[in-house]
């Protein structure tokens, strides 16, 4: 509702709530930083704020935090009190166009005297803090952070290298501290993401090894980040894929599917990333198809998935099949003879069935069943086209 409201009548209702969210933040990093009143102020994007309003760091952007007033206002929205805003709201209507602009004015010279800085210099300073060997695990931590937030946007994630940043970044992946390699995996995840040039910098500076022995790690939450950061990796990007293949990383993801005891949570990564790779292989007819996925042990580890007892599991190792039997180098006689994949949709259907019933799981169900069909189909056409075709 708050952001249909005008310009300037926002600027009216936060020139008060929105300043003391603003200045109550950066009283909170003076305390934890011992940066005094003209510091540095950390802002982050709230859930819905558009990544355009803030400053995409250039070196001619240095002189602010926030691009223009609008995105100022649009991240003291995300920062205040929602019930002080609307009673704020209800007074502020009362203003005459005049008052309005008033408080505009008063918004604008807060700006301009606390001097916001750029998303460029907060990323430098975090990498330089993270360039301080002697710095405490939580600064450490917190820089990390203040990284995660800050590389979202394209332009910031483009600039992290320029700055020095994933040479630092990858750094962290070698801390004794799990919570800190984990977090630096996920920086890289989010910069690489959907972003050829990040991840064409991250594989040019060695990363896929150390994230592929993380992925063995005991600690959930490191294996978790350093899959979502090779996923990130390796996604539409044929050269991530080969450098994956070369680290063993698919024998990483089979020996996690191998493994029943693992949280179930890294099961659906594993297999949504399989997924991923077939997909990509899907969109290079003209290179040819790694090795690993003629691999019968491989397939199987896949396939054995659709009799688990998580459906969201089984929908995954569903999507990740069907991609498998899309390729050219799979051959239908291993998923029906060898994984038994026939026997399995057959008693994945019953499954199916019986969950259907229950009202709590049924529409889902439905859903997962409608997959299992297509599946099942594209099995069948496989087996078929492969029968027809005359030996050489």
């Amino acid at each position: 509702m708050w952001r249909l409201i005008s310009l300037t009548l926002a600027a009216a209702i936060l020139v008060t709530s929105a300043t003391a969210a603003l200045m109550a933040r950066s009283e909170d990093l003076n305390q934890s930083t011992g940066v005094g009143t003209h510091g540095i102020l950390w802002p982050d994007t709230a859930d819905g704020a558009d990544e355009g309003d803030l400053i995409p760091g250039t070196e001619d952007d240095l002189h602010g935090g926030f691009s223009s007033l609008e995105g100022m206002l649009q991240w003291a929205i995300g920062h205040s009190d929602p019930a002080k805003l609307k009673e704020t709201a209800k007074e502020v209507r009362k203003f005459s166009p005049e008052e309005l602009k008033g408080r505009q004015i008063e918004l604008q010279e807060f700006m301009e005297k606390h001097k916001l800085p750029s998303d460029a210099q907060l990323m430098q300073i975090a990498i330089d803090d993270l360039k301080n060997s002697s710095m405490s695990l939580e600064d450490r931590f917190r820089a990390l952070y203040e990284l995660l937030e800050l590389v979202e946007p394209i332009d910031n994630a483009n600039d992290l290298h320029k700055l020095g940043g994933l040479t630092v970044v990858i750094g962290e992946l070698y801390h004794s501290a799990t919570e800190v390699r984990a977090l630096a995996a996920e920086v890289l995840g989010k910069a690489s993401q959907n972003n050829p040039r990040v991840q064409k910098q991250v594989l040019e500076l060695g990363a896929m090894a150390i994230l592929v022995k993380m992925a063995k790690s005991c600690s959930v939450e490191e294996v978790t980040k350093a899959l979502y950061a090779i996923s990130a990796l390796v996604r539409n990007n044929l050269d991530g894929q080969e450098l994956f293949y070369q680290e063993a990383g698919y024998s990483m993801l089979q020996d996690i599917l191998n493994n029943s005891t693992l949280d179930i949570r890294l099961h659906r990564k594993s297999v949504s990333l399989i997924a991923d790779l077939a997909e990509c292989q899907l969109g290079s007819e003209n290179r040819e198809e790694l090795p690993i996925f003629s691999n019968r042990f491989f397939l199987k580890s896949v396939v054995d998935l659709v009799l688990s007892s998580d459906l969201d599991l089984q929908e995954k190792a569903l999507y990740a099949i069907r991609n498998l039997l899309l390729l050219r180098s799979t051959e239908g006689l291993v998923f029906k003879d060898f994984c038994k994949l026939d026997l399995l949709l057959e008693r994945m259907r019953q499954q199916l069935q019986q969950l259907m019933v229950e009202e709590n799981h049924r529409e889902y169900a439905m859903d997962v069943e409608s997959l299992r069909q297509e599946v099942q189909q594209t099995f069948i056409q496989k087996l078929d086209k492969q029968a027809t075709q005359v030996p050489t």
